[in-house]
């Protein structure tokens, strides 16, 4: 089925297409790069942040559309890119801004587009497509501008179903940084955090810091041992693209940092790999949740949180009562769900200092009702740093890198 809708008249008049695996099209104006793009056609709810949107690492893979109808009216500043580079696999847009109203923007958003490769699309019924996904799930895509529209219809469709499915991919190598790399406290020290780089984003790193923390960021394939030698007060998984279950080698990971004692707190898809370690097991959601305005409950405090999201996994855990792990990490609660579809959003270990939640606390762009998270983090950390509790990172006689080659060392402690 492919659907003619041209819903206003932009300056762009060159052709493209948005083709979906369920064949459904839609016609509209390149935007950005000419081209071909392939992957997974998703939606965001927020009417701001669409700089953010783009950089932010976790949309690896996606084709993104913005339900808000109206973007780039902001330009691109130099501020507040989320990492180093855009990130979607492709854009949609109904009414790109022909201007950039901003004394930050440093250039507009289709040059921003442009200049990184990025094929997008605009001009078509953003609500039309929003609508469908929502009733056929997320699904693979593609867009298709420039030469790439002169293909027949039927090769465009064949190439968007032979891309890789989200389900079962791992893309946290793609998105990671290459080298370990240090950022300063800025403010008093209260002790050391090793932040695995699963796609973490800029502002995530400023409210760690911020806390009193010295971060040391680690590369996607570190090892237990050498997180050990940094002698940590405390491991930070970060948010981040991809199926949790293709990341066993994360999760045997974490499993053996807890069993270390060292204090843990995850975001996004930190929460998804906490809840396997903790031998829950996850699923892929039928169109996930992104954007800025989605409504989560704190079970705690009761309190209704405005938070800010981009997942398209949930941890499969039942979200009331107390529950025990079923990998020997003790008690455990579901701290906070989601009020749209009663979705697990956030984990609570009761006899081990680690906690996690699904959304985005550092929220940018968005709002900062959860920012309070990173302060209950630093507390957790400083708690046990002062407990005087012998985790084995704490001990006189420390775990070392070398005893997780001698089990028996390690049990015997």
């Amino acid at each position: 089925m492919r659907l003619n809708v041209s819903v206003t008249d932009q300056a762009t008049t060159r052709p493209a297409v948005l083709v979906l695996e369920d064949e459904t099209c839609f016609e509209g104006r390149a935007f950005g790069a000419l081209g071909r793009t392939l992957g997974e056609a998703v939606f965001a709810t927020g009417m701001t942040g669409y700089q953010e949107t783009l950089t932010d690492p976790s949309y690896a893979g996606q084709i993104v559309l913005m339900t808000a109808p109206h973007i780039g009216n902001t330009g691109i500043n130099d501020d507040d890119d989320e990492s180093r580079r855009i990130w979607v696999a492709g854009f949609v847009v109904r009414d790109p801004s022909r201007v950039a109203s901003s004394f930050r923007a440093r250039r507009s958003l289709d040059e921003a587009l442009l200049r990184e490769g990025i094929v997008g699309i605009s001009g078509i019924d953003t609500r039309a497509v929003t609508r469908h996904i929502r009733s056929a799930g997320a699904m693979r895509a593609g867009i298709f501008s420039g030469p790439d529209l002169d293909l027949p219809h039927e090769e465009q469709l064949a190439l968007v179903r032979r891309a890789t499915s989200m389900k079962s991919r791992y893309l946290s190598a793609l998105v990671s940084t290459s080298t370990r790399y240090s950022v300063p406290a800025s403010t008093e020290r209260v002790g050391s955090v090793v932040v695995l780089d699963l796609g973490v984003k800029a502002s995530t790193l400023k409210y760690i810091t911020a806390r009193g923390f010295d971060v040391e960021v680690v590369p996607h394939d570190v090892t237990t041992k050498e997180i050990l030698a940094l002698r940590p007060s405390a491991l930070f998984f970060s948010n981040g693209p991809g199926d949790p279950a293709a990341s066993t080698d994360h999760v045997a990971l974490l499993q053996e940092i807890l069993r270390a004692g060292i204090p843990f707190f995850g975001i996004c898809f930190g929460n998804q790999l906490l809840g396997r370690a903790l031998g829950f097991d996850t699923y892929k959601l039928a169109f996930g949740h992104r954007g800025i305005n989605q409504p989560v409950l704190d079970k705690a405090s009761g309190r209704v949180e405005i938070t800010a999201h981009n997942h398209g996994f949930a941890v499969d855990a039942p979200i009331d009562g107390v529950l025990e792990s079923p990998t020997g990490f003790g008690r455990l609660e579901v701290s906070h769900v989601c009020l749209n579809d009663r979705v697990v959003e956030g984990l609570n270990c009761l006899d081990i200092p680690a906690f996690s939640v699904q959304y985005h606390p550092e929220a940018a762009a968005g709002p900062h009702d959860a920012n309070y998270l990173f302060d209950r983090f630093r507390e957790m950390v400083v708690q046990h740093e002062n407990s005087g509790a012998e985790s084995d990172h704490e001990r006189d006689d420390p775990l070392t890198p070398d005893d997780l080659e001698n089990p028996t060392v390690k049990e015997s402690r």
